[in-house]
């Protein structure tokens, strides 16, 4: 059970991280579960020792750890947008 709630709860925060990055008509639901899931990591060595809580793929599920992992999630995407930036002609 834990596993669909995880997914569940990767992939909403993937989906609200790519609607603030302005990617949310490029991925489909299953890059946002990928986006959810690698940012909870990034927001677990990044962001949660500065909240002093864990992320959701260490069963944390409290407001401050889902937090977390929304940033890593935006940090995620901010770095995509870095290497995938088309210019302008």
């Amino acid at each position: 059970m834990n596993l669909i709630i995880w997914l569940v709860i990767g992939g909403v925060i993937g989906w609200l991280a790519s609607i603030v990055m302005n990617r949310n008509a490029q991925q489909g639901i299953f890059l946002n579960v990928i986006v959810g899931i690698i940012g909870a990591f990034i927001g677990g060595f990044l962001i949660a020792p500065l909240f002093g809580t864990g992320t959701i793929n260490q069963n944390d599920f409290s407001l401050t750890s889902l937090l977390a992992s929304f940033l890593g999630a935006v940090v995620l995407l901010a770095i995509v947008n870095l290497f995938t930036r088309r210019r302008v002609r």
